[in-house]
């Protein structure tokens, strides 16, 4: 959703109290962005991703939406993590994964954006770029699963040289990033690859997920059902989930209350925020609505369970 013009209705009194915070926080974030060190771009697949025999993949590219505001990037078929690194690290990573329909990738304001806000809080980030588009339609996401499940165990590897606790390692996710960060919380281990001892870990599951309106949880037509692969165990991660109530389609927030009542269920650390109005896709897009102080929520979750200090 694109911000009011100079001659739309006037702000709400919430939004004016809120300005001077978001003013401040932004003018840390700047100040901190422009001294961070330029990220550290690593192939997760030295040898070659595992694809189908046959498969031929278009060239790489970015592509400006038709608002010409965003970009989206297209046709991966070498996945990366490219590794945000904080002038003053406290111990926490977080892998981003960018929404797009797993068609695309969402590579600015659900990505690059992301990594630099949270850097600038001290949080080292690992922006992950998996392939897109699917390769089928019957298995959704499997490309991406793969690319995430290895991603998590290079930064788990590589957690003493990137400065930050391997115990201490969670998962962002928009919208198909979404879906993917709650497939990692609840069935990251077993692996649909051939397993590389140089390379992987045993156990790959995020220490914590941020699911930003995840898409794909519910069944369709069935919008008040959970897809029967997520079950949540005793021992899935905490979970912070963020939607907006005018979200509807594949990504309705009735996938996130319904997940939250099954970690409620379940007596897991889980937290939840759904705002009346957002609709989809508003990452960290400019939003006269208080859905846009989604990151500020997070950052809270995250110092309330911890992961914000070192």
């Amino acid at each position: 959703m694109a911000a009011p013009s100079a001659q739309g209705p006037p702000r709400s009194a919430a939004s004016r109290a809120r300005r001077p915070l978001i003013a401040a926080l932004a003018a840390t974030l700047a100040s901190a962005c422009v001294q961070a060190a330029e990220p550290i771009t690593v192939k997760l697949w030295p040898r070659g991703a595992p694809e189908s025999a046959g498969y031929v993949p278009a060239p790489e590219a970015i592509v400006p939406k038709m608002d010409g505001k965003q970009v989206r990037l297209i046709n991966v078929s070498e996945p990366t993590i490219s590794i945000y690194r904080p002038q003053r690290p406290n111990g926490t990573a977080v892998l981003v994964a960018p929404g797009g329909a797993y068609s695309f990738l969402a590579i600015e304001h659900e990505g690059t954006q992301v990594c630099e806000r949270l850097a600038a809080l001290g949080v080292t980030c690992a922006l992950l770029r998996y392939r897109v588009p699917m390769r089928s339609p019957d298995d959704p996401g499997r490309e991406a699963l793969q690319d995430a499940q290895r991603a998590m165990a290079l930064l788990r590897r590589g957690a003493a040289d990137w400065n930050f606790k391997p115990d201490r390692v969670g998962l962002l996710g928009f919208s198909a990033g979404g879906h993917l960060a709650v497939s990692m919380a609840l069935q990251s281990n077993p692996r649909t690859y051939v397993i590389d001892r140089s390379l992987d870990v045993d156990d790959v599951t995020p220490n914590f997920v941020v699911a930003v309106y995840p898409a794909y949880l519910v069944d369709q037509p069935d919008s008040f059902r959970l897809q029967p692969g997520f079950k949540v165990t005793a021992t899935a991660p905490p979970l912070c989930l963020i939607h907006a109530d005018d979200d509807n389609g594949p990504s309705t927030s009735a996938g996130s209350a319904l997940l939250y009542l099954e970690y409620k269920k379940r007596n897991r650390p889980v937290e939840l925020h759904i705002y009346a109005k957002g609709g989809h896709g508003f990452g960290l897009k400019p939003l006269d609505l208080p859905a846009a102080d989604w990151l500020l929520r997070v950052s809270d979750w995250m110092r309330t369970m911890g992961w914000m200090g070192s």
